[in-house]
């Protein structure tokens, strides 16, 4: 089959194909004698393992990992194992990340219980200090820093 009939079989861009074979997950396709790749069933095959690993938020350094696994079968699947424990610690990590973003934007959601003017919009205004917050740049460590209006 040619690129975009894989294309359409692995429900996938053809740039994210020819992306997966620069990067070495794909392998190279055979040419035609008009110079045209030439997919086989091994490739959509590959292709819907990293396609499936890829929606699991595996990294392509992952999947890589992976798939010289599912080369080599007769190896000791105990790296494999440890690869997806590091992968759910990651998710994991990621799942708090998202629940502390969560709560904030309930936090920031309760400051407009109904619409007025933009100007007088309590998530507007929160926005804004916050953003004039991080724009700051942080105090000097180890050196007392001068507050003003302190004398």
């Amino acid at each position: 089959m040619k690129i975009g009939q894989l294309a359409d079989a692995a429900h996938t861009q053809t740039e994210t194909i020819r992306y997966y074979e620069r990067e070495g997950l794909l392998p190279s396709a055979a040419r035609s004698p008009a110079n045209y790749r030439v997919y086989e069933d091994r490739h959509l095959k590959r292709l819907a393992f990293i396609r499936h690993c890829r929606s699991l938020d595996m990294t392509l350094d992952e999947i890589r990992i992976l798939l010289r696994f599912k080369d080599a079968p007769s190896g000791n699947c105990v790296e494999v194992n440890g690869l997806l424990d590091q992968h759910i610690g990651h998710v994991a990590g990621r799942i708090r990340e998202l629940k502390v973003l969560e709560t904030e934007l309930r936090r920031l959601r309760k400051q407009c219980d109904r619409a007025h003017l933009t100007a007088d919009c309590g998530i507007m205004s929160e926005l804004d200090k916050a953003a004039l917050e991080q724009s700051r740049p942080p105090p000097a460590r180890g050196k007392l820093a001068h507050i003003r209006g302190a004398h």
